[in-house]
């Protein structure tokens, strides 16, 4: 499945949790984390397990949860209390390096066992740049496995960690780190063969803004982004998938290398195009599939 929108809700919202499903998102994630204050963390966790349990069926939208740091004792728990329920992943914050990737795997392995799942069926999307040493091994994620479903980042816990001020310029544009942390974010998910998921845009009533910046995402290589509003997943659904003109266009490429079969160097519209050009067209196509 490619998720183009993946929205948040808190699990300790009966409420919230009942406008998410119906908001339309490709992935729902119930969060156990940032969202859900200490003393609701019991609390969360049963209304997740019970959400899920309540909704099998995830033809439209899968149900995926956010669990608590690896490194904290609230991790354990929450996989305890929700990997009986069938969660179709899990995201996993503030990771350190692909190592972390792969403990939770092994974590899964033993609990999909426990409770009689398909071995491997709970993929893992971790959030690949909120803390600083996370920077230095975004390239090794290939190495992870099959479990891993996508990379995703994030700017806040990260500026919070370094000290900076904020993370943006006056014209709300990333400011450096940010934009490497971004960077860098695209080419580990392209190296390891995995989606590429932006970050949230935190204005939910901004929806020419939202619209502006998943434009920027998807020309850059994210092949999706997260909503933290039910309202914003409409317009996400809507920019992650290629525009009429970028069908026609890429059919037109596809039609003509089939048309020429064993040349590698073609030209159309006045424009010489090669294999890489032939790929990003597929890629196109199947994006619309």
């Amino acid at each position: 499945m490619s998720a183009r929108s993946l929205l948040f809700i808190p699990a300790d919202s009966d409420k919230k949790l009942s406008k998410g499903m119906a908001a339309g998102a490709d992935i729902l994630i119930l969060d156990l984390e940032d969202a859900v204050a200490p003393s609701q963390k019991g609390t969360a966790r049963g209304r997740a397990s019970e959400f899920l349990r309540a909704h099998l069926d995830r033809s439209k939208t899968q149900i995926w949860v956010r669990i608590n740091p690896l490194d904290t004792p609230e991790a354990l728990l929450d996989l305890a209390a929700v990997l009986s329920a069938r969660p179709d992943g899990l995201m996993q914050p503030k990771t350190r390096s692909p190592e972390d990737v792969t403990r939770l795997g092994h974590y899964l392995d033993a609990l999909e066992a426990q409770h009689g799942l398909p071995h491997g069926q709970t993929r893992i999307l971790p959030v690949a740049t909120e803390t600083p040493e996370a920077m230095f091994s975004l390239g090794g994620y290939a190495r992870c496995g099959p479990r891993l479903y996508g990379i995703t980042w994030g700017a806040e816990d990260l500026s919070s960690v370094i000290g900076a001020i904020t993370n943006k310029t006056a014209d709300g544009l990333w400011t450096s780190p940010y934009q490497l942390a971004r960077s860098l974010c695209i080419f580990a998910a392209a190296s390891a063969s995995v989606a590429a998921i932006d970050t949230l845009f935190a204005d939910f009533r901004d929806s020419a803004g939202l619209r502006a910046a998943c434009g920027e995402a998807r020309r850059d290589g994210f092949t999706g982004k997260i909503a933290i509003h039910p309202d914003q997943v409409a317009v996400i659904n809507e920019c992650f998938v290629p525009s009429e003109a970028e069908l026609v266009h890429a059919a037109k490429v596809v039609g003509l290398f089939h048309d020429n079969p064993g040349v590698a160097a073609l030209s159309l519209d006045g424009k010489m195009l090669d294999i890489p050009h032939l790929r990003q067209a597929e890629k196109t196509l199947a994006r619309k599939r």
